[in-house]
């Protein structure tokens, strides 16, 4: 199965996506050498593709060099509105902040890496500058707790292996035996907390969203400045809410 699937794999295509992910927020414009170099592909061979990128839409040119359109946002939007979920959970997710005063957001594993799929935002003068596609590393986050607690050990020793694509380093370097303690603490109590641990003065808390069959789908949680909420707060009153939007939002879905 695996050589046949080998045999109709598209080179070409894969590596046009290589050429899309070499844009991100510490390189927004890039000249054709800098994507060769970012994607191990010929100079030549970077142009024709950015080239055919420009010609579909996706990218444009500019004295400095080349950067993504908007259009570029169409192909993440095919996800989320294939995934009848994410449209479901936003009046539970508005409804949660608006009660708390707190950011809700919705996110998925992709490698060691959670994705944000949704986010609801409240105006604070401190927050965690993430939007809907952005990355966090998994290991430093109480979303990714809860999406590598679904795992056994033998995939999140896996995920321990991939590089994160995310640009940020988490305040705490997490070791194995931690990790492993914080997927045992979240197993046994189904939610994960984060006192600081991604970055300084920011606290969080995140639950599982289960399909049918009781596997998880999402993590849902919540983040807060440290001086808006301790930790028992956190356990006391933000979990109970946080835990009734996640049922509500499987009932629903």
């Amino acid at each position: 199965m695996k050589q046949a699937a080998r045999k109709d794999f598209v080179e070409a295509f894969a590596r046009g996506l290589e050429v899309i992910k070499a844009f991100d927020e510490l390189h927004p414009v890039l000249g054709i050498s800098e994507v060769a170099e970012r994607t191990n592909l010929a100079r030549p061979t970077a142009h024709r593709f950015l080239l055919t990128l420009e010609e579909l839409g996706y990218v444009r040119s500019t004295p400095a060099g080349y950067m993504l359109t908007p259009k570029i946002v169409d192909l993440g939007l095919a996800y989320v509105s294939s995934n009848n979920i994410f449209k479901l959970a936003q009046p539970h997710m508005k409804k949660l902040a608006h009660e708390l005063d707190q950011t809700c957001s919705l996110t998925q594993l992709d490698g060691s890496d959670v994705v944000y799929v949704a986010r609801i935002t409240v105006p604070k003068i401190i927050r965690l500058a993430v939007t809907v596609g952005g990355r966090l590393p998994a290991l430093g986050t109480a979303m990714g707790d809860v999406l590598l607690a679904e795992l056994d050990d033998e995939k999140i020793e896996e995920v321990l292996q991939t590089p994160s694509l995310s640009t940020y380093i988490p305040t705490q370097q997490i070791t194995r035996e931690q990790l492993f303690e914080q997927i045992h603490f979240t197993r046994q109590n189904g939610y994960s907390l984060s006192d600081e641990r991604l970055t300084y003065g920011i606290r969080a808390i995140a639950v599982p969203i289960r399909t049918d069959d009781g596997k998880v789908h999402s993590s849902l949680g919540i983040a807060t400045h440290s001086d808006s909420a301790t930790v028992q707060q956190l356990q006391n009153q933000f979990l109970p809410q946080l835990l009734a939007a996640a049922a509500s939002i499987a009932e629903d879905w």
